[in-house]
């Protein structure tokens, strides 16, 4: 049975969450489509372009994400913190850089004078707008009506665009987030569209290879591109937001992965894995089968057995799925 939105999705739970989208019919989201021979490729960027000014709009950030022609995956932290922080002001200077708001909220921007029931109803919506600015449901919504509109006008037809409501499984803890994250950022190997990490483009794995690169000093961190969740390592003073994780060790984990896929790609790696496998408790032969499988290992949440036990108490929920495939897969 379909579950309400309302029941995955819970802050009290986790920030992180793993969000699909496919195309109805599997019809064509980007690239060439190899019966009609047409070539949306373009529509990548304009995605990118979206994805970037939501990002910058809603508190919300992106850590992963692969845009594949019929498909695309988010891994996505939902900041409520910072958006509690804005005042009345910057929620709604936010907003309207995607809507133009009702006339109520139009008179305020323009200074005109209002009544105090006017007042109160830009209080309130205000208050609207920045629930709205923290939701996985609306941020989603901004991102595939806009991609839905633009499709259906290229294509000079109406109806449906994308396959249904979007997929979204909530990644409680780091083995979780780090596992997704390196199966989103591997979707394109495995679809045989591009042979290593750096030549999937399109990716969030793809630009933080190039960001690195482009940074590379003697004695100095790489850097990290500026739309994406960076990651911290341990280090939490000058950075309080982003990953757990090292730069260098997530994209050796990823690097490591691809190989372990495709053992013919670039060689192979035998009696070696990458460290942090052990810090995350994370068998390595498991870690191969989540690269390749975690949308089906997993449903709704995804985590160690302790972070999903924690949230179905949270929830109240009567048994909780992915129990057993955690036990596998986690030490």
């Amino acid at each position: 049975m379909t579950k309400p939105r309302s029941s995955i999705v819970s802050l009290a739970a986790t920030p992180y969450y793993h969000v699909v989208t496919r195309c109805v019919r599997r019809a064509y989201l980007c690239g060439i489509d190899t019966v009609t021979g047409k070539d949306f490729t373009h529509r990548r960027d304009i995605f990118e372009e979206r994805l970037t000014l939501l990002q910058s709009v809603f508190a919300v950030d992106v850590a992963a994400y692969a845009i594949m022609s019929n498909h695309y995956h988010l891994v996505v932290h939902i900041d409520e913190k910072t958006a509690k922080s804005w005042d009345k002001d910057e929620v709604i200077n936010r907003w309207r850089q995607i809507f133009c708001g009702p006339e109520h909220i139009q008179k305020y921007c323009k200074g005109e004078p209002l009544t105090e029931f006017e007042l109160a109803v830009v209080d309130a919506t205000a208050d609207e707008w920045r629930t709205r600015l923290m939701n996985l449901s609306w941020f989603v919504r901004c991102l595939n009506e806009y991609m839905a509109r633009l499709a259906n006008e290229e294509d000079n037809c109406t109806g449906r665009f994308w396959e249904g409501r979007f997929k979204s499984q909530a990644l409680l803890d780091e083995q979780a987030l780090l596992s997704c994250m390196a199966y989103v950022d591997l979707n394109p190997v495995r679809a045989c569209m591009a042979q290593t990490p750096e030549q999937s483009v399109y990716t969030s794995i793809s630009k933080r290879i190039k960001a690195a690169k482009a940074s590379m000093r003697p004695n100095e961190k790489a850097a990290q591109p500026a739309n994406l969740l960076p990651f911290i390592g341990g280090e939490r003073l000058n950075m309080p937001k982003g990953i757990q994780c090292d730069l260098t060790d997530y994209l050796e984990l990823v690097d490591w992965s691809g190989r372990q896929i495709k053992a013919n790609k670039r060689g192979s790696i035998e009696g070696w894995r990458p460290h942090i496998l052990e810090q995350l408790g994370i068998r390595a032969d498991k870690w191969v089968t989540l690269t390749l499988h975690f949308e089906s290992k997993f449903k709704a949440f995804a985590g160690m057995r302790s972070a999903l036990k924690t949230v179905e108490e949270i929830l109240k929920l009567l048994g909780m799925p992915g129990i057993r495939s955690s036990r596998n897969v986690f030490c």
